[in-house]
């Protein structure tokens, strides 16, 4: 029996968020009702919930987030109802764990029409605008426009929750075009960087390098498959590394940390004609040497947004223990306690992934 109301999340502003008792979403055509298991605090949110300007608006950009919204866009659920033609659109049934891509596509502007979904001009994501409503609440809808796929219910709640980053990751690697023997770096190693430290392996690399400024965090990339781990507080991380690649520098650098020093710290450690891969969001403009990038290395950046078409990778990946996702998840809270859930993800001390359990 679907009720008809349920608990939520509600985001009314910065710093406003409000559990509420709401209606429960019915699906129209082609939707699918979700009961939500579980729905991960991402560092996005945190940023959200704090006033980043990304999301809020500043300079020439618009507001991301549209308020009021019911946030959260990691999340794994079981399908309750379908509406009309959901079955033949999406070939999920009732019943069939499920799991959305974060973009809900418009189907119609330039990028959508080329294949390249995750670009789409209109990017609509779950937890942000107010027509996708996010995976903080009892149910959500996932819209016929979405991008839906099943999850095995053999997968542990950990790891099914942790679909959503793992698939980051593997877009943020594949941009990286790691070679056999390249020294790769990854700064941060927050649940996306132990994600890309696993999957960066799968490459045969020569190294993989991961620095973070917490110990505990460090360890667990070991436990990913870092060869080296360093902290930027304790190491001359640029040092060692041109140490560690006979003064050359790394031949990839991904920046996966979201603090303006992860990405001139790179700069300076990778090598010419080096690769360097930007994923992180960030909460304060970064300012750098673009003479860097060009006159003096002649660098290749790419930009790394999203998980276009990974999400059947990081599902067979979190199945198989290929790659240990659930291992991040370090602390669960039940959704009438989502304040304590922020402060600890913001904390971030002994903590690399918060789940909300409704």
């Amino acid at each position: 029996m679907i009720p008809k109301t349920m608990q939520a999340v509600v985001c009314h502003g910065i710093g406003d968020y409000r559990l509420e008792r709401v209606a429960t979403p019915s699906p129209g055509p082609g939707d699918i009702l979700v009961k939500v298991e579980a729905c991960g605090v991402c560092a996005g949110d945190v940023k959200a919930y704090q006033g980043a300007p990304m999301f809020w608006g500043g300079g020439i950009q618009e507001a991301y987030v549209e308020t009021p919204v019911i946030p959260g866009h990691e999340f794994v659920g079981t399908a309750v109802a379908l509406g009309e033609g959901a079955v033949e659109l999406h070939g999920i049934q009732v019943g069939d764990r499920v799991v959305s891509e974060q973009i809900v596509p418009c189907g119609q502007c330039r990028f959508c029409q080329r294949g390249q979904y995750w670009m789409c001009q209109v990017h609509n994501i779950y937890g942000f605008q107010q027509n996708v409503n996010g995976g903080m609440a009892e149910y959500m809808l996932f819209p016929a426009r979405g991008r839906h796929h099943k999850v095995s219910p053999d997968i542990p709640l950990d790891a099914a929750a942790m679909i959503e980053p793992l698939a980051c990751s593997i877009h943020a690697i594949n941009r990286a075009q790691i070679e056999l023997g390249d020294t790769v770096v990854i700064a941060g190693a927050g649940p996306l960087g132990l994600g890309m430290v696993a999957v960066a392996k799968m490459k045969n690399p020569g190294c993989v390098i991961a620095l973070d400024l917490r110990d505990d965090r460090l360890e667990l990339a070991k436990q990913f498959g870092a060869d080296l781990i360093m902290n930027p507080d304790q190491d001359d991380v640029v040092t060692a590394v041109l140490q560690q690649t006979d003064g050359y520098g790394c031949d990839v650098y991904i920046e996966a940390t979201g603090d303006p020093s992860g990405v001139t710290q790179g700069l300076q450690m990778i090598r010419k004609l080096g690769r360097f891969v930007e994923f992180s969001v960030f909460t304060d403009p970064t300012t750098v040497d673009w003479s860097i990038i060009g006159d003096r290395k002649e660098l290749d950046i790419y930009g790394a947004h999203l998980s276009p078409y990974t999400y059947p990778l990081a599902i067979e990946y979190a199945q198989t223990g290929r790659v240990p996702i659930g291992q991040a998840v370090t602390h669960t809270f039940p959704l009438a306690e989502f304040a304590a859930a922020f402060q600890k993800a913001k904390e971030r001390d002994h903590t690399v992934k918060v789940l909300l359990v409704p």
